[in-house]
């Protein structure tokens, strides 16, 4: 794993970084000795992987999961989205609000904008993206269906932890079929593949494009495999609680683990 912290300008960001593209990021990487590229993961304390103006989602996106949970695979991409202080990163845990109580884990492949996007043709859409990082579409199942809406059971406070670090597009192809998993305290609940999403990445950024711009740093979360709690019969959930911890491991995007904690 590369760190780029060594060759930020002075002041510059994150997202500034992402910018100026992968391209830019890896030559100048190129230029480093590798004990200054490379950092060991169990050293680093993890920070948010961007800052993005616009955290997006993609709902119902595996065919399987659209139907564990009572509905059929959509014919267009079901986008909602969460607010900015959604966004945690690896290690961070995340409070679970007394007040709500059914809490459901989504491992996810996340997008990261590259460049300004709107209304981009999907034959285009990969030259916006990039890279991929893992994601937990962390929910409150009890609030998200008080309406059509899905917003008030998607946006709590660190409800969108994502990381542990980017992967660039070049370097990585969801539609290559990679595994999906998702574990709660070591138990695995989530075993799926992005060769089962019903939009693709590129479809996803290309939707969302039409409607609104997208800007480097902007986050895609882009649905989840089969295995949520929502899915599993009533009477048989048992929702994610304080104390837990759980762990988004995507084939060649590593792993992304929270704890929950109460308030």
């Amino acid at each position: 794993m590369r760190d780029i912290t060594d060759i930020l300008p002075d002041g510059a960001d994150l997202t500034a970084a992402i910018g100026r593209g992968f391209d830019a990021l890896r030559s100048a990487l190129s230029g480093l000795p590798d004990a200054a590229a490379y950092r060991d993961p169990a050293t680093l304390t993890f920070g948010n992987v961007a800052a993005p103006r616009k955290i997006v989602c993609c709902g119902l996106n595996y065919t399987d999961h659209a139907r564990e949970t009572g509905g059929e695979p959509p014919q267009y991409p079901v986008l909602f989205s969460k607010f900015n202080d959604a966004l945690a990163a690896c290690g961070e845990d995340v409070i679970l609000p007394s007040r709500q109580r059914c809490y459901d884990y989504e491992a996810e492949v996340v997008v990261v904008v590259g460049k300004r996007a709107y209304n981009v043709a999907e034959d285009d859409a990969d030259d916006y993206i990039f890279g991929y990082t893992c994601g937990n579409d962390l929910s409150a199942r009890d609030s998200q269906f008080l309406s059509n809406q899905w917003l008030a059971g998607k946006s709590f406070p660190g409800f969108a932890p994502a990381g542990a670090f980017i992967t660039t597009r070049d370097e990585w192809n969801p539609e290559d079929g990679k595994r999906v998993r998702c574990t709660v305290n070591g138990e695995r609940r989530q075993d799926g593949s992005t060769a089962d999403m019903i939009f693709s990445c590129r479809q996803n950024l290309a939707a969302a494009s039409k409607y609104f711009p997208l800007d480097p740093g902007d986050l895609i979360f882009t649905g989840t495999p089969a295995g949520v709690i929502l899915g599993k019969p009533k009477g048989s959930r048992v929702w994610l609680k304080p104390g837990d911890t759980v762990t988004v491991e995507i084939e060649g995007l590593g792993a992304l683990t929270n704890r929950l904690a109460g308030e």
